[in-house]
């Protein structure tokens, strides 16, 4: 028992005390295998291939993994079932890297473990999304776990770059009421908008399966429902730019926006195009990669606005 322990206490005391390149790596790879998942599944959907494993756990009845009979649409659907477990990977990575520091970086250990309790929940949804022959309102539900986590990844990639940089001394940001208001909005418009975009997707062609249910609402009206918390976003970007240019903002701040006005112009550009093109699947694909950043670059606003960073 002595020994075991003893062997226990030498592991555990090769990890850092301190936040290095590696747990901020973790963390960036946490976002972007995040983001690559959303992407991946959106292929999935978009070649039809929904129903390429048409069980789970098991690829079909009696079998993990998918036979030559399946074809094409087997393989992609498996492919896309395994990168759970990079992420699984990726996750318990990040929890053992921080695990001495469990005390404190408090909070880079529980998003570490938020990261990690999500996944499981993240592949059960797809479960349940299979054994509903694709629901519209399951696969919803999947795209949506997957945009929380990405919102988690983005602040473990903060928050370990923040410490990453020898940042110690952390006090808040001399944002006024106006800019944590306006980073609050910032948030929640996109979070409406993702929301609402997934609404329009499953009234949209792109089933995942040809027998695959659909909403049977007008897209025209779930479009123009789903821009009204677009023009929201853009209107508190609008003003959140330039509160920030206009007073001592900080930096970090600074350049959050001006990704989120670059991620806003372009979803927005690919969105319009899309929507008069006939819904082309590449474009479609894109759109899903904007999201994914989308919901990524207002985590980091928000983030920035209304969290303690360094001045």
């Amino acid at each position: 028992m002595s020994t075991v322990s003893a062997n226990r206490s030498s592991w555990t005391d090769r990890l850092p005390l301190e936040i290095t390149r590696v747990n901020h790596r973790l963390a960036i790879a946490s976002l972007v295998s995040q983001i690559g998942i959303i992407i991946t599944g959106g292929a999935v959907r978009l070649t039809k291939s929904g129903l390429g494993c048409a069980n789970w756990p098991n690829c079909m009845p009696g079998s993990m993994t998918p036979t030559p009979e399946m074809g094409i649409h087997g393989v992609i659907e498996f492919g896309n079932r395994l990168l759970t477990f990079v992420l699984i990977v990726i996750a318990v990575a990040m929890i053992i890297s921080v695990w001495r520091m469990r005390r404190t970086q408090r909070t880079i250990y529980l998003l570490s473990l938020s990261l990690l309790s999500v996944i499981p929940v993240q592949a059960v949804i797809g479960g349940i999304t299979v054994w509903t022959k694709l629901n519209p309102w399951v696969v919803s539900l999947h795209f949506l776990a997957s945009a929380v986590l990405v919102g988690l990844a983005t602040l473990l990639v903060n928050r370990t770059g923040m410490q990453l940089k020898g940042e110690r001394e952390i006090i808040a940001i001399p944002s006024s009421g106006t800019q944590r208001a306006l980073g609050w909005t910032i948030l929640i418009a996109a979070a409406a908008a993702v929301v609402l975009g997934t609404i329009v997707t499953g009234t949209g062609p792109h089933a995942g399966d040809a027998a695959a249910p659909r909403h049977n609402f007008s897209a025209d009206l779930v479009t123009r429902i789903h821009v009204v918390p677009v023009y929201l976003l853009v209107a508190a970007t609008a003003l959140a730019v330039f509160t920030a240019y206009r007073y001592n903002t900080a930096k970090h701040l600074k350049t959050a926006l001006l990704l989120l006005v670059a991620t806003v112009l372009v979803q927005a550009a690919i969105g319009y195009i899309q929507h008069f093109n006939g819904l082309p699947i590449l474009l479609v694909l894109f759109h899903m990669l904007g999201s994914a950043l989308l919901v990524s670059a207002a985590t980091n606003v928000w983030d920035r606005s209304t969290g303690r960073f360094p001045v």
